[in-house]
């Protein structure tokens, strides 16, 4: 049963924004998308069941305002899925579209 703040999926648009959710909620799920990205839009109503059926907060990042995100999350393609723990990156996807059963296993998963 989820137990995040988090109920649906909250944009942000800088990082510092970011790192506000990171520090709020214990398990993150980023997306980083651009505009125009077809397979980020497809993604967003599973990013909604996601937020919904996991205790993670979701958070769908266009750093277009804060380019230096980019290189600092090591950002080579949209959708890139970043996962926060404690407000440390613990895991990445970026491999285009993920199933909601997918996604929510990724973010389920625990770490060692």
């Amino acid at each position: 049963m989820p137990t995040s703040n988090y109920e649906r999926p909250v944009t942000v648009r800088t990082r510092a924004e970011l790192d506000d959710v990171l520090a709020d909620a214990d398990r993150v799920l980023v997306m980083v998308r651009t505009e125009g990205c077809a397979i980020c839009q497809s993604m967003e109503p599973i990013l909604d069941g996601v937020a919904r059926s996991t205790d993670a907060a979701v958070v769908v990042f266009n750093p277009k305002a804060d380019l230096d995100a980019v290189a600092a999350f090591d950002v080579r393609s949209v959708p890139t899925f970043l996962l926060f723990e404690d407000g440390e990156l613990v895991d990445r996807r970026a491999d285009g579209f993920v199933p909601t059963a997918d996604l929510t296993a990724f973010v389920e998963r625990t770490t060692a």
